[in-house]
């Protein structure tokens, strides 16, 4: 039998890769190809990397009960650390070192959907 704190984190796991399923299904709605979900590097981790055109953005998705929640739930501390992943991902692709490069936020709550473009600059 699982503990209360196990069902809630396996809840928890559950509602974000919804939430990053719905993203990226709006991103690709939008144009967008995406190139790495859930991308890890020392220090850092991107839950999707899309691509359009020359444009790559790194993308914070947050799962909360409003989308304003969802918004603010994005740190200036999460904005570090996907900086850092941003900047191995590139160092990986040296393919993608010309294309600018974005941070946007997808806020998710239930069904609704917020996609802030340019949500932070680096």
């Amino acid at each position: 039998m699982r503990r209360p704190d196990a069902e809630a984190r396996a809840a928890a796991e559950r509602s974000g890769r919804r939430a990053e399923l719905l993203a990226a299904c709006l991103l690709t709605l939008k144009g967008f190809r995406i190139l790495a979900r859930r991308f890890r590097a020392s220090g850092g981790e991107i839950d999707l990397v899309a691509k359009r055109g020359r444009l790559l953005v790194l993308v914070e998705v947050k799962a909360r009960r409003s989308l304003d929640e969802a918004v603010f739930a994005v740190t200036p501390r999460a904005r570090r650390r996907i900086a850092r992943a941003g900047r191995a991902f590139v160092a990986r692709a040296p393919g993608l070192a010309d294309c600018a490069v974005r941070y946007d936020i997808v806020a998710v709550a239930g069904l609704r959907l917020r996609h802030l473009a340019d949500a932070w600059r680096e």
